[in-house]
């Protein structure tokens, strides 16, 4: 499992906190694979606002001088590359536990792959690409 984000430097009020993550964390600058899933929105003015009052200076965060962030998502990837599942929520709020979200896909896949015994052939995406193999 690894998380990717956009961000550069962790906020003052991050570094408070102890570091959260146990898994590689890689860096989309720019937001660059964000925007390839169609994943990424910018702030409006007045959430910018509220965002400085707290301390957050996203703009610096990310290290480009944007305030865009991505959508919180989930994708279970497998090794040819196939997206299996995906998990996106404009609602930041609203995240699925990520062991749970795992188990629960992987069941799924176990028993399409019993159902699809061959004649039936998955739809399959290239991960990158909005368009199916």
């Amino acid at each position: 499992m690894v998380v990717i984000s956009p961000q550069v430097a962790r906020t003052p009020r991050e570094t408070q906190e102890p570091k959260p993550l146990t898994f590689e964390v890689l860096r989309d600058l720019g937001n660059r694979v964000a925007e390839e899933y169609g994943l990424v929105f910018t702030l409006p003015d007045d959430v910018r606002e509220i965002y400085l009052k707290l301390g957050i200076d996203l703009a610096r965060g990310n290290g480009d001088g944007t305030w865009r962030l991505p959508i919180p998502a989930r994708f279970v990837i497998d090794r040819e590359g196939t997206i299996q599942a995906v998990d996106a929520d404009p609602d930041y709020t609203r995240r699925p536990v990520p062991v749970r979200n795992l188990i629960g896909t992987r069941l799924k896949l176990r028993r399409r792959a019993e159902r699809t015994s061959g004649s039936c052939r998955q739809r399959r995406w290239r991960t990158g690409s909005r368009e199916p193999r």
